[in-house]
């Protein structure tokens, strides 16, 4: 067989189970690229047949290599390498570094920004909206963090609402300490209501009434996080 392929891996290490359900032998002269060098992955993909091993946990789905022949494998690394240890793909690579820390500090402000503005705190509490987006945003804006706010499939607004409700949920409720019934959609009922919650809470600082901050499970989530950012 000569096609590209997606495949699942088996018990068997040179046995692979096709999308239709058949189990197919790898190939004479085929060696196993492990995952995680993409550029390595596109040009050995890119040289002819391969079979991408992905097994499915849950909802996610793991690399687990590509089987292609062995000879296409060894004359790309050998070319990627010799690439790669080139002045000019330096110079790239120190580009790439510094446009990627500039465009994830930009996010970082966008984000923040977003926050604050699904807040929409009232003047008397504009520190505590300040310090909870500086909170919010240093949590779940890191690159690989696999938060809500590094989705592009929603808006930022929804992001930023999802995200300060997510934070919420940790830092003032006793969610993380619930004993919660290993049935379909408990844990999910029991997010919903929690998120009820902090969207009261969220409301008590939306009035410029000014409220006793130790009962207040938000101010005093924020104020174990020390001196809020100055106006």
């Amino acid at each position: 067989m000569s096609d590209s392929l997606t495949v699942a891996p088996t018990k068997d290490p040179r046995r692979v189970r096709a999308a239709d359900g058949s189990i197919l032998t790898v190939p004479a002269g085929w060696a196993l690229l492990p995952p995680g060098d993409a550029g390595l992955t596109r040009r050995v993909k890119a040289a002819g047949p391969s079979w991408t091993v992905v097994e499915k946990k849950g909802r996610k789905i793991f690399s687990q290599g590509v089987w292609a022949p062995e000879a296409h494998i060894t004359a790309a690394r050998a070319a990627l390498e010799a690439e790669r240890a080139t002045p000019a793909y330096a110079r790239r690579r120190e580009a790439d570094v510094r446009r990627r820390e500039r465009e994830q500090a930009e996010y970082e402000v966008d984000f923040a920004n977003a926050v604050l503005r699904f807040l929409a705190f009232a003047p008397t509490f504009i520190a505590q909206a300040k310090k909870l987006a500086v909170a919010v945003s240093a949590h779940a804006t890191p690159v690989g963090s696999g938060t809500v706010a590094r989705t592009e499939r929603i808006p930022i607004e929804r992001r930023a609402e999802a995200a300060v409700i997510a934070w919420m949920r940790h830092q003032t409720t006793a969610y993380d300490n619930l004993s919660i019934a290993r049935v379909k959609g408990a844990r999910r009922e029991v997010r919903r209501e929690l998120a009820e919650v902090s969207r009261a809470v969220l409301d008590l600082h939306r009035r410029d009434t000014p409220h006793l901050p130790a009962a207040c499970p938000l101010c005093t989530a924020l104020a174990r996080l020390g001196a809020a950012p100055s106006p």
